[in-house]
């Protein structure tokens, strides 16, 4: 065993493991994340940032880190919380351990926890901010905690999204359809999105969410894609007002993020959800066939279905909760949905939507 270390919620919760990755504190949002699989894409999934992320499956690590799988290019999530490290992954991709990983990051993990506790308290309680450290009692801990600002008060956007425009040309696209030139709005992008966007013949050119409408019209898009991203639209009033401006002059596709955003410049109201929906298994069915489909899905606000205009109608709904998880305005060529199409972890169920949004793009072409 390691150096000792603890996870303390803000209710004066404690609970005792070991670390593992960087032998530093880190605090932020704690909830957990129900993947079997998928923790290096969870770790640089950008709507993770400012977390601390407890999965519920209770051995990671085991098939390792490897070049392929990332999401971003860095590691997003403030903690990693795990019930079992495996020192030995065996996958022939893979070039480092879980640990080395989170060590070369400098983003602390611990080890030997009880997540299963942790999930029960989660659940009862609703999620609630949490801090790890190896050096310190739990009542600093919690004195510390009570200093630091609150998940829900930080612009998270800002921070992930990327600092100057750029044009995603990993490879070249296999695509026969004729191209489709696409302008992603970066809130907390994935690249799994890129790169499902670029083998269906799209040119792809990402811009920071701190971009003018005027910047992303100049680019001269067939269509405009709203990335998913991390933390409370409520603090996102400049991107509101930028997309209100490009309402009825592009196709627009929102994902999570983008989802909540489009359902702000309409009027909607968002608000908080108890534990939030963090997973490769959340079912939602799909009200225009009654389809339901399995879905990954990490956030942690919801569309007041109560607040939204008559001009959007709700398209998708989540069957665990019956939260808004789809919308489509009822004239124009815009729609939204709650989860990640893209998956990256979890089933490809939903990479028709992707398809429908190029067909919406290709029509107004």
């Amino acid at each position: 065993m390691t150096k000792k270390a603890i996870l303390v919620l803000e209710d004066g919760s404690v609970y005792e493991g070991y670390c593992f990755g960087a032998e530093a504190d880190a605090y932020g949002e704690v909830v957990f994340n129900t993947s079997m699989v998928g923790y290096q894409e969870i770790l640089t999934d950008p709507s993770y940032a400012g977390q601390i992320v407890v999965p519920t499956y209770p051995l990671i690590g085991n098939y390792g880190i490897n070049e392929h799988d990332f999401e971003s290019k860095r590691i997003q999530v403030r903690g990693f919380v795990i019930r079992e490290e495996c020192h030995q992954p065996n996958h022939y991709l893979s070039n480092q351990t879980i640990h080395e990983y989170l060590a070369e990051n400098d983003i602390p993990g611990i080890s030997g926890v009880d997540t299963r506790a942790i999930t029960r308290k989660l659940r009862s309680a609703g999620v609630m901010m949490g801090i790890i450290t190896s050096d310190k009692t739990p009542q600093q801990a919690i004195k510390e905690l009570k200093s630091l600002p609150d998940y829900g008060s930080t612009d998270f956007a800002r921070q992930v999204t990327t600092d100057a425009p750029y044009d995603w040309e990993p490879e070249p696209s296999q695509a026969v359809l004729p191209p489709c030139k696409m302008v992603v709005l970066d809130l907390g992008l994935k690249y799994s999105i890129l790169r499902i966007m670029k083998s269906m013949g799209c040119t792809l050119t990402i811009v920071p969410g701190t971009a003018s409408a005027e910047e992303i019209l100049n680019l001269e898009p067939d269509g405009v894609l709203l990335s998913p991203g991390p933390g409370n639209p409520e603090v996102l009033d400049y991107i509101v007002d930028t997309v209100k401006k490009l309402i009825g002059k592009k196709p627009m596709m929102g994902i999570c993020m983008g989802h909540l955003i489009l359902g702000r410049v309409f009027g909607a109201k968002t608000f908080k959800l108890k534990f939030g929906h963090h997973g490769a298994n959340h079912p939602v069915r799909d009200l225009s066939d009654g389809r339901v489909h399995i879905t990954a899905q990490n956030h942690g606000y919801a569309v007041d279905p109560d607040s939204l205009s008559s001009k959007l109608e709700v398209t998708h709904i989540n069957l665990n909760d019956g939260t808004v998880e789809g919308l489509r305005h009822r004239e124009l060529p815009i729609f939204s949905i709650q989860y990640h199409s893209e998956a990256s972890p979890g089933p490809w169920d939903n990479i028709y939507l992707f398809e429908k949004f190029l067909e919406m793009v290709r029509e107004g072409k």
